[in-house]
């Protein structure tokens, strides 16, 4: 069956495939926005006699007041709206409908969603950064081991870690805002694809449902622009649960240490083994990273589901394309697993004292207070870490003659550091709070960046107050102009 616009669409028959695709969201309101903009500017604009969008005004406001006493609307589908609208108007019902198409409504539907779920998709996400930035302020003195290639690399603070990932989620939500000013754009009034005979006003269908401007071009407004909205949306909520994904597993790692130094508070996030008493099982830490790669799975299932069609094709334009229900979920458990994060301070230098992640900063020492060339130091210490382990001893349990011995069989020359200044040099807390350059773990640039973050995680706060007030100031203006027009 073809309807009006060209497309394929059953109707009537058990499975409506437009119903399965198309459904989900605040769809079925955002149509009935929809039609309130449209009988306005029609009447603003002399298409439909006043007195004729007054009776469709009336009709409107009937058939949603219908909707709230019976049973929950789950169609969007203006195909099924119209015979309830006529059936309380009488066939002038039909005349909401012109210069438009199902096809123009479905792009204004699925922006309206996207526009939705994105301002509650970065509220959870600024709430997560400040949650994590919050933990951080606690933890600046905290040194931490760090690992790379999944071995422990180089020491730094827990706060210093935090402020990593605040900021990943904080370019995030730059992709999220970036991602809302293009899709706040109207595509409503283009039609099936070319507009038109009847001078409908976008511009003013654009202010009544508080878009920015136009989708100009009404062939790319149907049939281009959804897709690439709905891939700039995906895309940045994929590499969200990507990000994420390596946060819990940065995470479960420590769960296979008897004692970890970086874990989960026992409680609601924790379970106990239905067989093993001792074992506590980070449930939510698990169900963190299942979701995140769930999400994932779903965002690529966007692109998916866009590739390879030809303009036009029902695959794509779907009235909800990238539900956010899943991306929710997620910022919501990781806001949950971050304010359920223990640190054991003790625990965490021990376990960089246990290893050799310090011997850079010999190289660094030698080259400079005695202006040994790098290469030198670097191959003095490494060959200290190999006579460590050989003879499983930690860094610190090195006799100072041993490592002067080394270093003089390598080079001929005497150690040019005296035991002091060794000892010191091999600290973890001179190390970590020595640090000179910008982005590093010492205490001035860590608080300096946490400062900076905290200020951006205001602004972005500040951005989401202004997006939703303004839209709720739109939603306002349209109901007057719609109420005026039904004489109510």
């Amino acid at each position: 069956m073809t309807d009006s616009t060209g497309s394929s669409a059953p109707h009537g028959g058990a499975l409506d495939i437009n119903e399965v695709f198309r459904g989900g969201g605040r769809s079925p309101e955002f149509l009935d926005r929809i039609n309130k903009a449209c009988i306005v500017m029609l009447a603003e604009a002399n298409i439909v006699p006043h007195a004729v969008a007054a009776r469709i005004a009336n009709g409107i406001a009937q058939v949603i007041e219908q909707a709230r006493t019976s049973a929950p609307r789950r169609s969007a589908d203006y195909l099924d709206y119209e015979p309830r609208l006529t059936a309380v108007v009488g066939p002038d019902a039909s005349r909401l409908h012109s210069g438009r198409s199902r096809q123009d409504i479905a792009s204004t539907i699925a922006r309206m969603n996207l526009r939705d779920g994105l301002l509650q998709e970065i509220e959870a996400l600024v709430i997560a950064r400040e949650k994590a930035l919050a933990l951080a302020a606690q933890h600046t003195e905290t040194i931490i081991p760090a690992y790379t290639h999944g071995v422990q690399a180089q020491p730094t603070t827990f706060a210093h870690y935090l402020h990593a990932l605040a900021a990943a989620l904080a370019r995030e939500t730059e992709r999220l805002r970036q991602a809302y000013q293009r899709i706040n754009r109207n595509p409503l009034g283009a039609a099936a694809l070319a507009t038109s005979s009847f001078p409908i006003d976008r511009k003013r269908l654009a202010v009544l449902l508080g878009f920015d401007g136009l989708l100009e071009n009404a062939y790319d407004a149907n049939h281009l622009a959804p897709v690439d909205s709905a891939l700039d949306v995906a895309s940045a909520l994929a590499i969200a649960a990507v990000q994420i994904g390596q946060f819990a597993q940065d995470m479960h790692t420590q769960y296979a240490d008897p004692v970890p130094w970086f874990l989960l508070a026992t409680g609601e996030l924790t379970g106990v083994s239905s067989i093993m008493p001792q074992k506590r099982n980070p449930a939510a830490l698990e169900q963190l990273r299942a979701q995140a790669s769930i999400m994932l799975g779903e965002m690529q299932t966007v692109s998916l589901i866009s590739h390879n069609n030809r303009t036009g094709m029902f695959d794509y334009r779907m009235y909800d394309p990238v539900p956010c229900a899943r991306p929710l979920q997620v910022f919501k458990l990781l806001q949950q697993v971050i304010g359920g994060i223990v640190v054991n301070k003790e625990r965490a230098l021990a376990e960089v004292k246990a290893d050799y992640s310090t011997t850079t900063e010999i190289a660094d020492a030698l080259m400079q207070k005695a202006d040994v060339p790098f290469r030198i130091g670097h191959h003095f210490a490494s060959k200290l870490t190999d006579y460590g382990r050989g003879n499983r001893l930690k860094l610190h349990d090195i006799p100072y003659t041993e490592a002067a011995r080394i270093y003089r069989d390598q080079t001929q020359q005497a150690l040019p550091l005296t035991e002091a200044v060794f000892r010191e040099v091999i600290s973890a807390e001179y190390m970590v709070f020595g640090r000179k350059g910008i982005g590093g773990p010492q205490l001035n640039e860590v608080n300096r960046m946490l400062a900076e973050e905290r200020a951006n995680v205001t602004a972005d706060f500040a951005w989401l107050q202004n997006s939703t007030d303004t839209l709720a100031r739109t939603d306002a203006a349209l109901e007057q102009a719609f109420m005026a027009l039904a004489g109510k």
